[in-house]
C-alpha cells in the first residue's frame, strides 16, 4: 500500500515542495503505525518548508499529528491497536527538562513528519 506524501527538497523552498508517493511498512521493533485524523502544520513546519531552516535532505514535513494506532511492532506493550494518539515534538523526551541538543530526533526536520 501506499500514501500520497508530500515531500520538501534539501534547503527547503516553496519551490522545492513536491507531491509523491511512499510506501507504507510494517511497524518494525519497537514501533507503532498510526492512522492519522488530523495534522497541523506549525510555526517549525512553516521555518522548515519555506527554507528558514531548509533540511539537508528530502523531508516529509509535519511535527504534529493525532489518530489512532493501526499496527504494533514485536516488544511495543505500551500501546495497542485502537488507542488514540499524539505525536510529540521531541519524542525523545520522558520527562523532566527537555535535553534539546538540535532537532535531529523532531518530525518533519530530523527525522520524516
Amino acid at each position: 500500500m501506499s500514501n500520497t506524501t508530500i515531500y520538501v527538497q534539501a534547503g527547503g523552498g516553496y519551490d522545492n515542495v513536491i507531491i509523491g508517493d511512499s510506501q507504507v511498512r510494517a511497524p518494525q521493533v519497537g514501533e507503532i503505525s498510526v492512522r492519522l485524523r488530523a495534522n497541523s502544520l506549525n510555526y517549525h513546519d512553516f521555518a522548515v518548508v519555506s527554507g528558514m531552516w531548509g533540511p539537508s535532505e528530502a523531508r516529509i514535513p509535519m511535527a504534529d499529528g493525532a489518530g489512532e494506532v493501526i499496527a504494533v511492532g514485536e516488544g511495543v506493550s505500551e500501546f495497542k491497536v485502537g488507542d488514540s494518539v499524539v505525536s510529540t515534538f521531541f519524542p525523545d523526551w520522558i520527562d523532566g527538562t527537555p535535553l534539546v541538543e538540535g532537532f535531529v530526533s523532531v518530525p518533519g526536520d530530523g527525522i520524516d513528519g
